[in-house]
């Protein structure tokens, strides 16, 4: 992984997209050059001031990625940021996020109070930052019993979230190899927030997963279809001559009922994974759309580039045609004489 240095810095933020795997391997590097952390928080804010918009949030996420993965290894991160976050809330704010980057940095700043990476006051001094409206007026009023009794059924919740958090956890760490070194990584940011496009890798990936889906399972269909009809007509019950049969029957119910209760739930998933397909192919059709009308604003202005340049070269070429020849100047009689040599200008 190349050295550290702030020119370095810059080029992998202009870089920067909002895919998990973008933002985890510019997290890991920061990570790794933790020693520079002052100049990487620096130049971050710094670039996130003249960001657009809707890489803002993006700057966001590399952060919250740093901080948290950042924390076994020293708090440096940590407090550098915190220094400033606030005006860069404010900053947001006044760039003018919409509701649902607001959302998300709600969302992120959820996160920091649960996991402890921020106290409760400066978190809500990140609040009113980002929305001066968050300000809590009353700081002295006496509480209600009702949020001191939610409090408490929240407190009792915690250890089953920290389990399932750290169940989480295990799920999402990632060995890199940096410098020779393997390092862990735990995706602790929130994931690619919905509408952003997908990797073509995971929309890959999701495609390929459709192949083995339920509905595709000819197997398991067959047997639901050989299924005797006595198992879903009531009316032919009254055909059964006695309790054996009765008994039998009752078998086959009951391999039904599994059966299908099985495979209706293998459709419910395959219908949640089809709608997620279907929201990635979406939002990467858009994605595409929008990077092909880029591509043709970058087409049309670098042929209107190219054809001043066109301009100026026929212009050069004209003008260099209607130079006269000096290789030969006019001698007495009005002809041409070669020019003198060197040797001509200093013989004697």
């Amino acid at each position: 992984m190349a050295g550290f240095t702030e020119n370095a810095l810059v080029r992998k933020l202009q870089e920067l997209n909002s895919s998990q795997q973008s933002i985890q391997t510019l997290s890991l590097w920061l990570i790794h050059h933790r020693k520079h952390h002052a100049a990487v928080v620096k130049t971050w804010f710094k670039e996130l001031l003249k960001a657009k918009d809707s890489k803002q949030l993006t700057f966001m996420y590399l952060a919250n990625d740093v901080i948290q993965n950042s924390k076994k290894k020293g708090p440096e991160y940590g407090k550098e940021f915190g220094e400033v976050l606030v005006p860069t809330f404010q900053h947001m704010a006044k760039t003018g996020i919409n509701a649902k980057t607001k959302q998300s940095l709600h969302r992120i700043l959820s996160i920091w109070q649960e996991r402890g990476v921020y106290d409760a006051d400066k978190i809500q001094e990140f609040k009113e930052a980002m929305d001066p409206n968050d300000a809590i007026p009353n700081q002295g009023t006496k509480r209600k019993t009702s949020e001191v009794k939610e409090e408490v059924k929240e407190t009792e919740k915690k250890p089953k979230l920290e389990n399932k958090e750290n169940r989480e956890r295990r799920r999402s760490e990632t060995k890199v190899e940096i410098d020779g070194h393997i390092e862990t990584h735990v995706t602790l940011s929130p994931k690619t927030p919905p509408g952003d496009p997908p990797e073509p890798e995971e929309l890959i990936k999701a495609l390929l997963e459709l192949e083995s889906s339920a509905s595709s399972d000819e197997a398991v269909r067959e047997r639901i279809a050989s299924l005797p009809p006595e198992v879903s007509e009531v009316q032919l019950l009254s055909k059964l001559a006695d309790k054996e049969a009765a008994l039998s029957l009752s078998t086959v119910v009951n391999s039904a009922v599994e059966l299908l209760a099985e495979y209706n739930l293998r459709l419910t998933e395959e219908l949640e994974k089809r709608r997620r397909v279907a929201g990635m192919l979406r939002d990467f059709a858009q994605a595409q759309r929008d990077l092909a009308k880029q591509a043709e604003a970058r087409l049309e202005e670098y042929n209107i580039k190219l054809q001043k340049i066109y301009a100026v070269k026929a212009e050069v070429k004209s003008h260099i045609d209607n130079l006269p020849d000096v290789s030969r100047l006019p001698d007495v009689t009005g002809g041409l004489a070669p020019l003198p040599s060197a040797g001509d200008l200093f013989s004697i």
